[in-house]
């Protein structure tokens, strides 16, 4: 007897949790549509992306270099 209430318990506990969660939820997810919609994050993204664009190349590069100095040294004892 002692299981049916706290399964009531458990499942009122869910449903109210569950309302309240979609709630929140669609709090922070309009918040998060505000902060992508400001001009200064949209500005600072293409700015991050331009950079990450140019860099890349040399990024590789720099992998590709590593790995056949890596590749050429003698295994170790």
């Amino acid at each position: 007897m002692k299981k049916i209430p706290m399964l009531i318990a458990a499942g009122a506990g869910y449903v109210l949790g569950a309302r309240a969660g979609h709630e929140r939820y669609e709090q922070i997810k309009a918040g998060a549509a505000r902060v992508r919609r400001d001009p200064r994050v949209q500005d600072a993204t293409q700015r991050a992306t331009d950079t990450v664009k140019e860099k890349a190349g040399e990024v590789a590069s720099d992998a590709v270099e590593a790995a056949r100095r890596q590749n050429s040294m003698p295994p170790a004892p």
